[in-house]
């Protein structure tokens, strides 16, 4: 797909996000980022791609609620115009001892992870086809690629990532009549939780083998590879740095 003139929806807009709705507007898209708390940051976000000279819009939504998700996707193609991608990143990741589990943590993991990419795909759906084509682009996870949750502590998003991976292949097989292609990037160690240490951070960096983070810019660059790609459609590219062969 050539980028220039497209118009894009991305979720979950802060820090990664952002730099995957700046870097698509740097291809020439238009772009409606979507937010729940992050207004400030996507605010930035947007005034960064006006002076690119695109066009963008803030949309505030409760990825939660099934009728917001619906209706964040009908404002974005409204007030875009159209809208030919959507990129998924809105993401709940909690560490949660098993036995402290509650079903609101199970169904916040699953309702924002996994059901809410179900449901914005679902709505973008119609107005990809009445541009004749699109792509979706969910957000995996490397452990669930791997098919190995790792770490304890993250049962319901490991199990809602897992589920991400399905949906994006079965989503592929559904639309590709439509010419939509579906993809889905797994991240490993992108970008450092804001909370942990600078000892946990090197311990990252030293079990992986290119021996560091990747930053927000690969994980653009690896939206931006399945975007363009014609032919590329139910895959999850694992973007770990090779952490998965440790």
């Amino acid at each position: 797909m050539e980028l220039c003139g497209k118009a894009a929806l991305v979720t979950g807009t802060k820090r990664i996000g952002a730099v995957v709705a700046e870097t698509l507007a740097r291809y020439g898209a238009d772009v409606a980022l979507a937010y729940r708390q992050s207004k400030v940051e996507v605010e930035q976000a947007v005034s960064q791609i006006e002076r690119a000279g695109r066009r963008a819009i803030a949309l505030q939504a409760d990825l939660r609620d099934p009728a917001a998700c619906v209706t964040l996707v009908d404002r974005a193609a409204e007030n875009l115009g159209r809208l030919h991608i959507l990129v998924h990143l809105a993401s709940v990741y909690v560490e949660r001892p098993f036995d402290a589990l509650t079903v609101e943590d199970w169904d916040l993991a699953l309702d924002v992870d996994l059901r809410a990419a179900f449901l914005c795909a679902k709505a973008a759906v119609p107005h990809m086809r009445a541009q004749s084509g699109g792509r979706i682009i969910n957000c995996a996870d490397w452990t669930a690629r791997s098919g190995r949750p790792r770490y304890r502590g993250f049962l319901p998003y490991y199990v809602a990532k897992a589920g991400v991976i399905a949906l994006t292949e079965a989503l592929a097989l559904e639309l590709a009549p439509d010419a939509i292609l579906v993809n889905a990037v797994a991240p490993g160690p992108i970008l450092p939780p804001p909370d942990l240490t600078t000892a946990d951070i090197r311990a990252v960096e030293d079990a992986t083998p290119l021996g560091r983070w990747g930053g927000e810019a690969e994980f653009a660059a690896c939206v931006i590879a399945l975007l363009q790609s014609d032919y590329v459609t139910g895959e999850t590219v694992r973007l770990d740095g090779g952490r998965h062969l440790c």
